[in-house]
């Protein structure tokens, strides 16, 4: 396969990824502090700028409608839903030879019908509407798709930003302190709370609701299950050659954060659990550097804020 086309299908599940990760925070916390009084606004929305990689100036008051213009609709932030939409098309352009025709018109018409702006009443449906897209491009993919370097590469990108989303969201259960969102509603933000409960059978803790959604091997959206997705995708891109060891730096990184996770007590990461996230994301994207060294090396360094792929 091309580089050039291996790259393409990597920031396609990539953009995918993030423009329903987005979604899904936002949708939370946007929605915390239009029903919390007691949130300092401004600090609470400093804070999930600052999660999300984006940061304003020290002397400028955010608001609510600032967070939504800067991170939904804002098309040169690249750090916004609009921005990972209109990328995934122009990634998906690129690789037109080996994109099907149903994902093509999914991604061209999404792109096409982005909002520039998002009334205050309608915010929750248009998140509800960006995920509902996401799903339906994955779901294309992963229906009509022979499981050949094509769809690898796709699902490498999709599962590295996956892992990297939902660390992103579990570091935002401690921005608000007490007035954070509740493990109830961060389940129920990634499609978690249904699984939750018949896996544990009970009200959410946060210990079983941190441990579900960091280490549980079977809930998709997991990092545990993310990131042992990523490795096998690698695996099966590249078998590893070595006898001795992991000569793949990429998934060297991938193996050190997923060992990092699974062998420290979950009492432990909760106790530090912004710290623990940030090695997470430091890790996804380290991987992702690797994988451009590896496989698209005359191109550009991407990067989760700031790319121009």
């Amino acid at each position: 396969m091309l580089s050039r086309i291996a790259e393409s299908l990597f920031w396609i599940g990539r953009y995918i990824e993030r423009s329903d990760g987005t979604a899904r925070i936002l949708d939370v916390h946007l929605q915390l502090l239009l029903e919390d009084p007691w949130i300092e606004e401004n600090l609470a929305c400093r804070a999930l700028l600052s999660v999300m990689g984006t940061e304003v100036a020290d002397d400028a008051e955010v608001a609510r409608s600032d967070v939504l213009a800067i991170l939904a609709v804002d098309r040169n932030q690249p750090a916004s839903i609009a921005y990972s939409l209109n990328a995934a098309r122009e990634n998906a352009r690129r690789a037109r030879e080996v994109v099907s025709t149903e994902l093509w018109e999914v991604l061209n018409t999404t792109r096409a019908r982005m909002p520039r702006k998002v009334a205050s009443d309608k915010v929750h449906e248009f998140f509800a509407w960006v995920r509902e897209r996401s799903a339906l491009a994955v779901g294309i993919l992963e229906s009509a798709s022979s499981r050949d370097e094509a769809w690898s590469f796709f699902t490498l990108g999709r599962s590295i930003e996956r892992a990297d989303m939902t660390a992103r969201l579990l570091a935002t259960r401690s921005l608000t302190e007490a007035s954070g969102p509740s493990w109830t509603t961060i389940l129920r933000s990634v499609g978690a709370y249904e699984a939750y409960l018949r896996t544990y059978r009970g009200v959410p803790s946060a210990r079983n609701a941190a441990e579900f959604l960091l280490l549980d091997r079977l809930f998709p959206r997991s990092i545990i299950f993310s990131v042992t997705r990523a490795e096998q995708m690698m695996r099966d891109i590249a078998p590893p050659s070595d006898r001795v060891g992991v000569g793949d730096n990429a998934l060297r990184l991938l193996g050190q954060i997923r060992s990092e996770l699974e062998y420290r007590p979950i009492a432990d990461i909760i106790d530090d659990l912004p710290a623990h996230m940030d090695n997470v994301q430091a890790a996804t994207s380290a991987a992702s550097e690797a994988i451009r060294q590896r496989y698209f090396p005359t191109n550009d360094v991407a990067s989760w804020v700031g790319d121009s792929t």
